[in-house]
C-alpha cells in the first residue's frame, strides 16, 4: 500500500471516519500500521484514536490488525495506554487492557498511565480501572513521584481517598529529593488532602526534604494561611525550625514576597522580624534581594533593623543593589539605609548608582 494511501488513512482515523477505513482497506491490500504514523508526534491511528476517545475506531482498529501498535511509543514515548488514561476514556481504556495492552508502559520521564490520570481531577473511575488490571501504584517516576504524590498535587479527595484505600502505606512514599504528599499538598494549598494525610499517615512532626524544606515551609512560601493554620494546629508543627540554609518560614516567606504571611507572622504568631538565618540575614535580606518593595516597607514598620548585616557584611540595601532591584534599592535609602560596604569593601553605590 502505498504512503499516500497511510495519509488517507491517517486522515479517516483524525475524522473518526470509519466507513472510509472501511473503503480504503478494502481489496486485499495489506495494511502496515506499524508504519502509518503521524510526522510529528510519531502517534499511529491507535494513538490519535485513543487520545479523541473515539471508541469505534479504537475497536475497528484493533479487529483489523492494528493489535500490533499496542504497545507502540510515539515521540514522547506514550503508548496508546497513556493517551487514553491522560485525557480519562474509560471505555477506549477498557478495550486497550482487554485487548492485552500492558498496563503499566513508561512514557518519558518514566510516568506510567496511571500517573497520568492522577494528574486529572475526576479520574477516579480510569484510576480504579487501572489498579484493578494491574497497575502498580507504587511505581516512580525519574524524580522519585509515586502517582500518590501526584494526586495530592491535583487535590482529588475522592483519588487520594480511593488511593489510600488500596494501599494504606502510601502516604510514605518519598520522592528522590526527600519530599513526601504531604509537601506537595501543602505546597500547592489542598487543606482537605493535607487534613486526610495528617489523618491517614504517620507523619514526623517536621518533615524534612533534602533541602531541609518542611510543608510547612511550602505552605508560607505560595501565600496558603489556610493550610499553615491546619499544620500549626493539627500537627503542632515548629517556626522556628530551619531547612539547611539555616532559613526560617519567615525567610522563605519573605523571599516570595508573601506580604499577608509575613505580617501574620510576626503580628499575631510571634516570630521575630529580625530572626537570622546561619548565613545572619534577615526577612529584610530575602526580600530586597527579590525586589519585593512594599514588603520591604511593611518589614521595617514592623521594626526589622534596615541596616542588619550579614556574615558578610551585606546590607539588604546591598543585596538590592547587586540584584539591580533600582527601585527596591532607592526605598531602602528613604527608609534609613545607608551605603555600607561589605566585608571586602564594596558599597552598594558601587554595585548600582543611587
Amino acid at each position: 500500500m502505498s504512503s499516500s494511501k497511510y495519509q488517507e488513512i491517517f486522515s479517516a482515523v483524525q475524522r473518526k471516519d470509519v466507513a472510509w477505513l472501511e473503503e480504503l482497506c478494502q481489496g486485499g491490500q495489506e495494511v502496515n500500521w506499524w508504519e502509518v504514523r503521524h510526522s510529528r508526534s510519531g502517534d499511529t491511528p491507535l494513538h490519535v484514536s485513543a487520545a479523541a476517545g473515539s471508541l469505534e475506531v479504537v475497536e475497528w482498529l484493533l479487529m483489523h490488525g492494528c493489535e500490533c501498535c499496542l504497545e507502540a511509543q510515539n515521540h514522547d514515548r506514550k503508548t496508546p495506554l497513556h493517551a487514553a488514561a491522560q485525557a480519562l476514556h474509560l471505555p477506549v481504556v477498557e478495550a486497550l487492557l482487554r485487548h492485552g495492552a500492558c498496563v503499566d508502559p513508561l512514557k518519558r520521564a518514566d510516568w506510567t498511565p496511571l500517573m497520568l490520570a492522577c494528574a486529572k481531577r475526576d479520574s477516579q473511575p480510569v484510576i480504579h480501572w487501572l489498579i484493578q488490571e494491574g497497575a502498580n501504584p507504587r511505581l516512580t517516576n525519574k524524580d522519585g513521584w509515586s502517582p500518590f504524590h501526584i494526586a495530592c498535587r491535583e487535590g482529588d479527595e475522592e483519588v487520594v481517598g480511593y488511593l489510600l484505600d488500596v494501599d494504606d502505606t502510601l502516604w510514605s512514599t518519598v520522592s528522590k529529593n526527600g519530599r513526601t504528599p504531604l509537601h506537595t499538598a501543602a505546597l500547592h494549598g489542598h487543606p482537605p488532602i493535607v487534613k486526610t494525610l495528617l489523618t491517614r499517615g504517620q507523619y514526623k512532626t517536621d518533615e524534612q526534604d533534602s533541602c531541609g524544606t518542611t510543608p510547612l515551609m511550602e505552605a508560607l512560601r505560595m501565600g496558603h494561611l489556610d493550610t499553615a493554620d491546619l499544620l500549626l494546629s493539627r500537627h503542632g508543627t515548629d517556626l522556628r525550625v530551619r531547612d539547611r540554609m539555616g532559613r526560617t518560614g519567615l525567610h522563605v516567606a519573605a523571599e516570595a514576597g508573601q506580604e499577608k504571611v509575613v505580617r501574620r507572622l510576626v503580628t499575631e504568631l510571634g516570630v521575630d522580624v529580625n530572626v537570622k538565618s546561619s548565613q545572619g540575614q534577615t526577612a529584610l535580606h530575602s526580600a530586597a534581594r527579590e525586589g519585593h518593595t512594599p514588603l520591604v516597607e511593611d518589614l521595617v514598620e514592623l521594626g526589622t533593623d534596615v541596616n542588619v548585616q550579614d556574615e558578610n557584611g551585606r546590607t539588604a540595601l546591598w543585596l538590592a543593589c547587586a540584584g539591580r532591584r533600582k527601585e527596591c534599592a532607592q526605598r531602602l535609602v528613604q527608609l534609613g539605609a545607608r551605603d555600607t560596604p561589605d566585608h571586602a569593601g564594596t558599597t552598594p553605590s558601587q554595585l548600582l548608582p543611587l
